[in-house]
């Protein structure tokens, strides 16, 4: 009798186990199924944060979100949409050098469009948008909504971006790579490098010397002995097309503010003679300089100012730019005798330089 009754407690006690665990495990499956629809929740929002916010406008009110390229007949009218109350463009600068009719763009309540009418082959490059945050007037890029695509307008009888000039300057720096830009129509074009004197291909390693269809051909680490004449060749399905001539020069790299020199022709001087003074600046083959005078008699007595540049090769295969500034002063009367400052401006800096004029 006593067995049978602990027998019967055991299977209970079991029983009364199986309950408790068959009750807990769905809490356990339970958390587990909140916890990995939190986990999409966020993939979710993490997507939305980092979708572009350019699209472009097709047949039959569709649309086709950009992100990164897109390649286009030259011709057929393109249309380009940006979310957003207030938004930000910018597209390749041929568009902007000639102040192209083909291209409108309208802000709409909840989007920005951009229509560019029978686009052409010098037309390929980077479109993109962005939201404006605004203060009153004042309004800053938004960088985390914004979006851009590089569009290539193809044309059999273009295969490169066409070029304002047929001869192109490049200016080599041992600072920083440089580009020859052969840009190309269609991405599936196969361009080669060629230098023109000795005639030959250029071998392509991908390091020193690598092509981009957004950009041309990069030279890594500019020499020497990069100098020359070069064109560049595409194929695409037809006969081959050539690119313009670029000459690659060689160049000295300034630290810094213009150097300057000045010289008066004559520093003294008696009533009625006339002089000039020169101002003579050494510098880079293609960054500007402006020059501004003070001189005495200034806004009293007339003088002539003349500006020019040209480039010069300073041996070695370096080449570099003059500028100069000449003040022209004619019958020269006392208020004329002091010093003559010349400052020399580019994007590095100023400087500033002076002559004397005396009365002999």
């Amino acid at each position: 009798m006593k067995v049978w009754i602990i027998m019967t407690l055991v299977l209970l006690c079991e029983e009364f186990q199986n309950g408790l665990s068959q009750q807990g495990n769905p809490r356990k499956e339970g958390g587990r199924r909140q916890k990995n629809r939190s986990g999409k929740r966020k993939e979710s929002e993490s997507a939305g944060k980092g979708q572009s916010i350019l699209t472009q406008v097709l047949d039959k009110g569709r649309f086709l979100r950009l992100v990164d390229s897109l390649t286009l007949s030259s011709g057929k009218d393109l249309e380009l949409r940006c979310k957003g109350s207030r938004i930000g463009w910018a597209y390749p600068t041929y568009l902007d050098t000639f102040k192209d009719s083909r291209l409108s763009i309208r802000q709409q309540d909840k989007y920005s469009q951009l229509i560019l009418t029978s686009p052409v082959a010098a037309d390929t490059g980077e479109f993109s948008c962005w939201a404006l945050l605004c203060d009153g007037d004042e309004c800053t890029r938004d960088t985390d909504r914004t979006s851009s695509a590089y569009i290539y307008f193809t044309d059999k009888d273009e295969l490169f971006v066409p070029s304002t000039t047929h001869f192109d300057i490049i200016y080599l720096r041992p600072d920083k790579p440089s580009v020859i830009p052969c840009r190309v129509t269609s991405p599936l074009a196969k361009v080669t490098l060629h230098r023109e004197v000795p005639p030959g291909e250029v071998s392509v390693d991908g390091t020193q010397i690598s092509y981009n269809p957004r950009k041309g051909f990069i030279i890594q680490q500019p020499s020497l002995e990069d100098t020359g004449i070069f064109y560049c060749k595409a194929v695409s399905r037809s006969t081959p097309q050539m690119s313009v001539k670029y000459q690659l020069l060689y160049v000295e790299v300034p630290s810094g503010p213009p150097s300057v020199t000045i010289e008066a022709s004559s520093t003294t001087v008696g009533g009625g003679d006339n002089i000039n003074v020169t101002c003579t600046v050494l510098g880079d083959p293609d960054v500007d300089v402006d020059f501004v005078w003070t001189f005495p008699g200034q806004d009293q007595r007339p003088v002539s100012i003349t500006e020019a540049w040209r480039l010069i090769n300073r041996g070695s295969g370096h080449t570099t730019r003059i500028s100069q500034s000449v003040i022209a002063v004619e019958d020269i009367e006392t208020i004329d005798f002091g010093d003559y400052i010349c400052t020399a401006k580019n994007i590095h800096g100023e400087t500033s330089v002076a002559a004397q004029v005396a009365s002999y």
